[in-house]
């Protein structure tokens, strides 16, 4: 008897969101799971028949051969799956919807009803979600010269990274994109609703999981010389209500450490004050392949094919 249970099929199902998606789907009894064998996971036309088969497809490949899958499932016409792009390939394309459902009010909506979804980055997730709120609140203009610094866990970098850390004597935190270019930052401006360029800082620590995102604010130089409260309560007023994304109070020692929501889905954003200098810090944590890779796209994967109706 045919199953009535809508299929996925992962194009690039061995890399380290691939995996972790598979694994979250292996323990989802009403989703079907198709896949390759391994001698076939490169072949064109293999690929292109499992495409026409499902009712759904999850690129976790490189940008350029994401591209391609994505031409090769649009030539099935009326055959042609839902896609959900893992990599940065189409994140600010406008004929793809942003992956992230509370980005805004409806963006699950539009998420549900998209034929083609892009996937968030890991630290536009953390970066997004704390500073278009505030945009979109007049709290930071938008043309406010931001700094985003970040850490992550090493797994998060892809497989010569995750090779050199899990080496004996890997290196204990490193600096990197110092050139500002990391390829993250284009969705982070657009999707953060800013008009000027932000300086992004990233850097990756000698633990596999976990993500710290970070803002430093100047309270005075915000329109309106806002208080760290103001900042708090618009956050808090944005998300409520949301099951994945929590405002919370700033941790009682003023420390904060990145692993706490591995193996989650979860977004915690808090708010950092010292009234006395006027200065703030916001702080997004996350788990690098949770909330910010594997974890993302099953949420917008449930999305897309009808089995959650919401964020």
């Amino acid at each position: 008897m045919a199953s009535n249970k809508p299929s996925v099929f992962i194009d690039g199902e061995a890399g380290t969101t691939g995996l972790g998606i598979r694994a979250r789907l292996e323990a989802a009894p009403e989703i079907v799971l198709k896949s390759l064998p391994p001698t076939l996971r490169r072949d064109r036309a293999a690929r292109r028949d499992i495409m026409a088969e499902v009712d759904l497809v999850i690129l976790c490949l490189p940008d350029d051969a994401a591209r391609e899958a994505a031409a090769l499932a649009g030539g099935l016409g009326p055959d042609m799956p839902r896609l959900l792009d893992a990599s940065t390939a189409h994140r600010v394309d406008p004929h793809w919807t942003y992956g992230f459902p509370e980005m805004m009010p409806g963006q699950a909506g539009q998420i549900a009803a998209a034929r083609k979804v892009a996937n968030p980055g890991c630290y536009p997730t953390g970066a997004i979600g704390l500073i278009r709120p505030l945009v979109e609140a007049g709290l930071i203009p938008r043309d406010y010269p931001i700094s985003i610094n970040a850490v992550s866990g090493y797994s998060g970098g892809g497989r010569g990274m995750i090779e050199a850390h899990d080496k004996a004597g890997g290196p204990a935190f490193e600096l990197y994109a110092l050139d500002l270019e990391h390829k993250h930052v284009p969705e982070t401006q657009l999707y953060a609703g800013l008009s000027r360029r932000p300086i992004f800082v990233p850097s990756v620590g000698h633990f596999r999981q976990g993500m710290l995102v970070s803002v430093p604010l100047h309270l005075d130089a915000l329109p309106g010389k806002p208080r760290g409260t103001d900042l708090h309560d618009v956050l808090a007023a944005f998300y409520e209500g949301c099951d994945h994304v929590r405002v919370v109070d700033p941790a009682k020692n003023a420390k904060l450490e990145p692993e706490a929501l591995n193996d989650t889905n979860r977004l915690e954003l808090s708010v950092y004050v010292n009234e006395t200098h006027r200065q703030a810090v916001l702080v997004a944590r996350l788990d690098n392949l949770g909330k910010g890779a594997s974890g993302a796209a099953v949420q917008n994967l449930r999305l897309m094919l009808g089995l959650d109706s919401g964020a």
